[in-house]
């Protein structure tokens, strides 16, 4: 006997729960809308609606005498922000991001070019270990691990002091700017953490690039009388410079914006980050908290436009 073909459209399932299924089959782009609304919403009203008011806050100022909030439309705030202490709360925390940047990316290289040229196998799974593993533990556990370390009586200071090298620690620490007590309450002993925090942010995307340098332009180069220096002046260094400049998205960004490694490891002179919480809190003064803010998001855009111009985004 012939079999009995099944039909080539198959009947509704009916109810609420066909009629929605018909509907999506339909019209695909009811279900898009639907699965995208609710993060579009929280990114609308929770994030960027966020931002829209603390930029509104910013063009307000606050009564000298009687620290209430002046809800008028005013740029005084945004002039306070240039006095001397304000501006060098800027300066220094630029100064520093630019610094963290700068080091991150002269540490990182060496690290990002073996990797991409002759860790293979187990060896290039032990690399993405290695730099993954710092960024498993506890932000704040690896920050006063470094505090620790960092300390007049850590095992730095008692290193230095094993190699009769004790003199050279102190030297520095008595210098104006950079000194301080000890490395844990001084501007390099901030310097050194943020670069340990951040430098993982840097070594990836410089390593995503180099693995898209061909090798034969590097034996090409050496083939044409090039010297190592040539070779990566020339080849190396502007084939990695999205890359790097990917990874500087990351560690100048984050250290514009980051106030506990200052507060925790550092001296009494402020950052960005540090000058926003204390103004908001125990200076009660929201709307110079809010025009501090707004800074980092000024710089970052700018820095932003220029970084997708070099085309860094291609290697994130």
């Amino acid at each position: 006997m012939p079999r009995a073909t099944a039909p080539a459209i198959l009947p509704g399932s009916g109810g609420l729960r066909g009629a929605l299924s018909d509907l999506f089959w339909r019209k695909p782009r009811v279900l898009l809308l639907l699965m995208l609304l609710p993060p579009v919403l929280w990114l609308g009203i929770v994030y960027i609606g966020s931002l829209f008011a603390l930029l509104a806050q910013s063009f307000f100022s606050i009564d000298e005498y009687s620290g209430l909030i002046n809800r008028q439309f005013t740029l005084k705030t945004y002039g306070d922000l240039f006095q001397a202490a304000n501006l060098d709360i800027i300066l220094r925390t630029v100064t520093m991001a630019a610094l963290v940047t700068l080091a991150s990316a002269i540490v990182a290289f060496p690290i990002a070019y073996y990797a991409a040229r002759y860790a293979r196998g187990r060896w290039k799974a032990l690399f993405y270990l290695g730099i993954m593993l710092p960024l498993w533990s506890s932000y704040l556990v690896k920050i006063y691990a470094w505090k620790l370390i960092l300390a007049k009586e850590g095992i730095l200071t008692w290193l230095f002091g094993k190699l009769h090298l004790q003199w050279l620690i102190d030297a520095w620490l008595s210098l104006p700017i950079v000194g301080g007590n000890s490395l844990s309450v001084s501007f390099t002993g901030t310097f050194i953490v943020f670069v340990y925090v951040w430098l993982p942010f840097m070594i990836l995307p410089v390593q995503a690039a180099l693995e898209r340098v061909p090798g034969n332009l590097v034996e090409a180069s050496s083939d044409l009388g090039a010297s190592p220096g040539q070779t990566f002046r020339n080849v190396l260094f502007p084939l990695a410079l999205p890359g790097i400049v990917a990874g500087s998205i990351f560690t100048f960004s984050l250290t514009l914006g980051d106030y506990i490694i200052p507060q925790i490891i550092g001296t009494s002179r402020l950052f960005i980050g540090q000058a926003v919480y204390s103004q908001q809190g125990t200076a009660g003064n929201i709307p110079l908290a809010a025009a501090f803010t707004v800074v980092p998001i000024v710089i970052m855009g700018f820095y932003l436009w220029g970084a997708k111009r070099m085309g860094a985004f291609d290697a994130l």
